[in-house]
């Protein structure tokens, strides 16, 4: 049987490998401690999930969800985008549901890119990212984050060779997996950089929210992590992916959305019409439930990761292992000691079938995270503290 050669670009999957030793550590008996995967372990708003109790009721719900009936959930995320950031947007030109904004990023490479076309990602980045672009028939830049550069790609360092065969700059801010929160001078930069270049700026911002700065106490509700389209105001060359997985705790429920240009969304949304209907109709009632209803949930969601970000960073340093202080995201970004420096993966390895404690090695995101491990804060932190002493335990029988 011959597959179609898009399919070799995503044969090497880092996060496979770790799939397969954790049912290995899992099998041998380990107590499993899964730090490799940024799924919250906190539960929905209360709010949403009786709106979406309630529509299984209502047989008017059970159809296919076409277009025409997201409506009422483009307007509540329209609105949020205003209150949030002060920015007007069009629910009817301006906003598309998606299964998550995972599913937005993969696909809309579909719709900007030809065969042959230059993707510019970061390096490290998200996996769908490169994957949706790959599918494409495109081909990717890696643009290095380093932490001298405060993990900002130097746009100046992009060859004029691959611009000129380049459609889409694809950042993610606050980032996954560096945890670096890009300053407004440089989303400036990037969306006047795009516009001289005649490029799409792809921004996926599903940890705007996770910001462990006083965001709610901020003067104007103005965060430290931006939209897109606080440069972008005119949406020339943007789009804008949201999830209500991470800030609304709804991973499972694979609901978010894309804002942006209007010819974006509408071409996304032309390929979408391809391939999906959308998810239930009471999903959607019970993210617009998320969206609308208190706020403060939002709040305590976050608190409980500074929380757990606080506790988690100082038990690594108690164990002689420093890593800088995350100000965003669910994770931590911590360098490897220097035996496993440049094999993230064998550390990873060893460290769950040892321990039965799972962690993302830094390859799995790009050659530039190598050297790196990310650890996600979704565990409760008297498990976090006991993944830490089961760390120290590994660390000491490997180094010695």
């Amino acid at each position: 049987m011959q597959l179609s050669k898009r399919l070799e670009p995503l044969s090497s999957n880092v996060f496979a490998d770790m799939d397969r030793a954790k049912v290995t550590a899992k099998a041998a008996g380990q107590d499993l401690i899964d730090l490799s995967l940024g799924s919250s372990d906190l539960p929905a708003p209360p709010h949403a999930l009786e709106a979406i109790a309630q529509s299984l009721q209502e047989s008017s719900t059970h159809g296919y969800s076409l277009f025409s009936s997201t409506q009422a959930f483009r307007q509540a995320a329209a609105k949020w985008y205003d209150d949030r950031f002060d920015i007007s947007v069009d629910p009817e030109t301006e906003v598309l549901a998606l299964i998550g904004s995972q599913e937005g990023t993969a696909h809309l490479p579909l719709a900007i890119l030809n065969p042959g076309d230059f993707a510019l990602l970061q390096d490290p980045g998200y996996p769908s990212h490169s994957g949706g672009v790959y599918l494409a028939g495109g081909q990717v830049y890696p643009m290095p984050l380093l932490a001298e550069n405060k993990f900002l790609p130097v746009l100046g360092d992009i060859p004029q060779s691959v611009l000129a065969q380049a459609k889409m700059m694809v950042l993610s801010y606050p980032h996954n997996p560096t945890t670096a929160i890009a300053p407004i001078s440089f989303l400036q930069e990037a969306v006047a950089f795009c516009q001289k270049h005649n490029l799409v700026l792809v921004h996926d911002a599903p940890y705007v929210d996770f910001v462990f700065d006083s965001f709610y106490e901020a003067p104007n509700k103005q965060s430290i992590a931006r939209s897109i389209f606080q440069a972008d105001y005119e949406k020339s060359v943007s789009i804008e992916f949201f999830t209500m997985s991470k800030s609304y705790s709804m991973g499972g429920f694979r609901v978010g959305y894309a804002i942006g240009n209007d010819q974006l969304i509408q071409a996304l949304r032309q390929v979408k019409a391809c391939i999906d209907f959308n998810q239930y109709r009471g999903i959607f009632n019970g993210a617009i439930a998320a969206l609308t209803g208190p706020q403060e949930v939002v709040r305590k969601t976050v608190d409980i990761f500074r929380q757990r970000r606080d506790i988690f960073v100082g038990a690594l340093d108690n164990i002689g292992w420093p890593v800088p202080m995350p100000s965003a995201t669910m994770y931590v970004w911590a360098k490897l000691p220097e035996l496993w420096a440049n094999n993230s993966v064998d550390f990873c390895v060893g460290l769950v079938e040892s321990t039965g404690v799972a962690v993302a090695p830094g390859a799995g995101f790009g050659k530039a995270g190598e050297g790196y491990v990310r650890f996600a804060l979704v565990h409760r932190p008297e498990v976090l503290s006991r993944a830490v002493e089961k760390i120290s335990v590994f660390l000491q029988r490997e180094i010695v």
